[in-house]
């Protein structure tokens, strides 16, 4: 017996729908992708308009019933995996009353600087601040692209547009809201406030009067396993799907990319890597590591957390190198011909020729190194100034090493993240890899050379948090018992070990890579303020 499924995975630059088939495995049955814009604004901005979603999610959905033969009425239940920490006000009707600030948005330096970055602090944070915070929510709003900090912002610089918030959402519960009319956030969209008390799962009032937010601008708090409701009639007009359908709350990202990996028993540790990057490790108490900007978040299994480090560039510098490298279009080639037009060479994309380029390098780039920060950094360091840079380039250097230098770097960066999860967490000796960066096998090797870990890869590893999801909804249904038994349904395809090899010249780099930022934070400074 069949049972469908549909998921919402909502990107920063598109929305990717998926219409599941859960049996013995989680399977992929069709799927559809859809983009929409990022708004690039002064002072450090990033917006979306969540019209632009809908619109995308309304597409997608009609688009998968075009490509198989399920129709709407066997839809069993649909659900959301989507970006975090975005901040969407809405009024009383659930419409926004601006655009929605992105986890990307860096604009409030003054709000945090007023708000927690004064006096005797500890990791950019006031101590006294960060002791209550870390008591009530096992976390703390010390980085400017925080939530609370772009709501504080939006208080001081649109005090017109505030006063019209009736309540503060997230990116997937704003949507969940437009298919039920229900204003409601899951646990792990709760703790991503920040001000979540994680003993009570409820929010704190001490934190929230702490940080200056009205309480009565928090929705109620569900489980991500939780039914919202049923699709109302105007919502599944506009869908394309059946009134009534079972809508359930679903996850972030950061929640549901590891259950989609499978890795959900304590202690699996699983690497992302999409436009952004993390480590998560599965833990059973709260900790945090404020000295590497790492903390326990809430996800989307009870009684556990994800132990939770990221990195905010990782597939994003492919998508530079590919933009500003291999596409060299600066005009001085007599004749241009598209790698993938080349049909003996079988390339599906650039970014499969670039691997494939980077392959033929040697291991350690000719001693090249490049950073990953092209957006600031998290962790374990908390610096919005710092940048990417290619580091001893030599008159032998070219674009080949250039290239191979740029994957090697983001694999360094998550070596850095994972020896800094593993101080304080056990974390898993295989480790699973999922996201786009996953769909390449010279990328995978890559990974387990560097971090001296095997790693394995499951099927579709780019629509690991849809299978999330999907997950997510065959629990609330009871198709699954629990998500913490899903490496039944999500088995490994692929198992790469670490190649002796390449050990101690990749041992090597990675130490002057660390280095790297500790010799340039004042340059940093200095050119990005």
């Amino acid at each position: 017996m069949s049972n469908y499924i549909i998921t919402y995975d909502v990107g920063t630059t598109g929305i990717k729908t998926c219409l599941f088939d859960i049996k013995d495995t989680i399977e992929l049955k069709a799927s559809s992708t859809e983009g929409y814009n990022l708004y690039v604004v002064g002072g450090g901005g990033a917006e979306q308009d969540p019209a632009e979603w809908w619109n995308a999610m309304c597409v997608t959905t009609k688009r998968i019933f075009d490509k198989s033969h399920v129709k709407p009425e066997d839809i069993l239940g649909i659900s959301f995996c989507s970006q975090m920490q975005g901040l969407v006000l809405v009024d009383k009707d659930g419409e926004p009353v601006r655009r929605a600030m992105s986890y990307m948005d860096q604009r409030a330096r003054e709000e945090i600087k007023k708000g927690m970055a004064y006096g005797l602090q500890i990791a950019g944070a006031n101590i006294f601040k960060l002791l209550k915070s870390l008591y009530y929510t096992g976390a703390v709003s010390a980085s400017v692209k925080d939530p609370v900090w772009k709501y504080k912002w939006v208080e001081a610089h649109e005090p017109e547009v505030f006063a019209k918030v009736h309540k503060w959402l997230d990116v997937k519960d704003f949507l969940i809201g437009k298919c039920t009319s229900r204003l409601c956030v899951t646990e792990d969209s709760a703790f991503g406030t920040l001000m979540l008390d994680i003993r009570t799962r409820k929010w704190s009032i001490p934190i929230c009067k702490m940080l200056g937010v009205n309480p009565a601008h928090l929705p109620e708090i569900i489980s991500s396993t939780d039914c919202v409701g049923g699709l109302t009639a105007k919502a599944a007009k506009e869908l394309g799907l059946k009134e009534g359908t079972k809508v359930f709350g679903g996850g972030g990202d950061a929640s549901l990319i590891g259950v989609g990996a499978g890795s959900t028993a304590l202690g699996d540790t699983h690497i992302y890597s999409g436009t952004s990057g993390w480590i998560g490790t599965v833990v059973d108490k709260s900790m945090v590591d404020t000295s590497a900007m790492i903390a326990s978040i809430v996800g989307a299994q009870p009684g556990k957390f994800t132990y939770f480090a990221e990195m905010e560039t990782s597939g994003k510098c492919l998508e530079w190198v590919k933009n500003h490298l291999a596409l060299d279009e600066i005009g001085i080639y007599l004749e241009k011909k598209h790698i993938t037009e080349d049909m003996e060479r079988k390339y599906t994309s650039l970014y499969d020729y670039m691997t494939d380029v980077a392959r033929t390098a040697q291991a350690g780039s000719g001693g090249v190194i490049f950073t990953p920060w092209l957006h600031g950094n998290r962790c374990p360091f908390e610096d919005p100034m710092s940048r990417g840079m290619f580091f001893n380039i030599s008159l032998e250097t070219g674009k080949t090493e250039l290239i191979r230098a740029v994957l090697e770097g983001v694999c360094f960066h998550k070596r850095w993240m994972l020896e800094a999860e593993s101080r304080k967490a056990r974390t898993s000796e295989v480790v699973r890899f999922v996201g786009g960066g996953a769909l390449s096998d010279f990328t995978s090797q890559l990974l387990s050379d560097i971090i001296g870990r095997p790693v394995e890869t499951v099927a579709n590893p780019q629509n690991v948090g849809a299978v999330g999801a999907a997950a997510v909804v065959a629990v609330g249904l009871g198709i699954i018992s629990s998500l913490d038994n899903l490496k039944d349904y999500i088995p490994a395809v692929k198992r790469f070990t670490p190649n002796p090899e390449y050990k101690a010249v990749y041992d090597r780099n990675f130490e002057v890579f660390k280095a790297l930022y500790k010799s340039n934070k004042a340059n940093f400074a200095l050119l990005n303020k």
